[in-house]
């Protein structure tokens, strides 16, 4: 199909392609109807402040409503661009409405106090950092200092190679090295 003929659909023939796709689901229909209201659609909801990707799951979504739909169509009520855009609308704003659900979720859940941790916690925590202090000090100075600056301080391994002047491979090998190392010494000594 040619854009310019996406763009010629009259509200007669917009009503005909409702009616075809209710009656026999007529998928030509159907597609005419996507090629000239899916852009229209996503412009609508883009210029009401969607985001572009959802902009146009919300056009497609509609669309679909409207493939379901179509035999609830009455011509009496409103025209077919009325109706597929209070579609649009109406997704719009339940998807605006379950994104706040979500959100204000999320914040209820940030502010529920955090389970206080069973009594042995802390000092099972105190034990296996004594161990790590342990298994590291174990270790030469070069893999110690990358394995601080890795872990501790979470730099990224090419930033690590940059404040050492060290190549990126040995960055990762003496870390590989230090990681199985630390993986023999506290394996044992658990």
């Amino acid at each position: 199909m040619m854009r310019h003929e996406a763009e010629s659909i009259t509200p007669q023939k917009a009503a005909n392609f409702v009616r075809a796709i209710a009656a026999r689901r007529d998928r030509e229909a159907f597609k005419q109807l996507f090629n000239f209201y899916a852009p229209r659609i996503k412009t609508m909801l883009m210029r009401g402040g969607a985001a572009g990707e959802i902009a146009e799951d919300l056009a497609q979504e509609t669309l679909i409503t409207v493939w379901r739909k179509a035999d609830g169509y009455d011509p009496q009520r409103a025209a077919v661009s009325a109706w597929i855009f209070t579609i649009a609308r109406n997704l719009r704003i339940d998807r605006f409405r379950k994104d706040q659900r979500a959100q204000l979720h999320h914040v209820y859940e940030l502010m529920l106090p955090a389970a206080e941790d069973p009594p042995d916690v802390p000092f099972e925590a105190a034990e296996r950092e004594s161990r790590v202090r342990a298994a590291l000090e174990g270790l030469p100075e070069d893999q110690v200092r990358v394995v601080e600056l890795s872990f501790f301080e979470g730099n990224a391994h090419g930033d690590i190679a940059k404040k050492l002047g060290i190549p990126l491979g040995t960055v990762k090998s003496r870390l590989r090295l230090a990681m199985a190392r630390l993986r023999d010494f506290l394996g044992e000594n658990s």
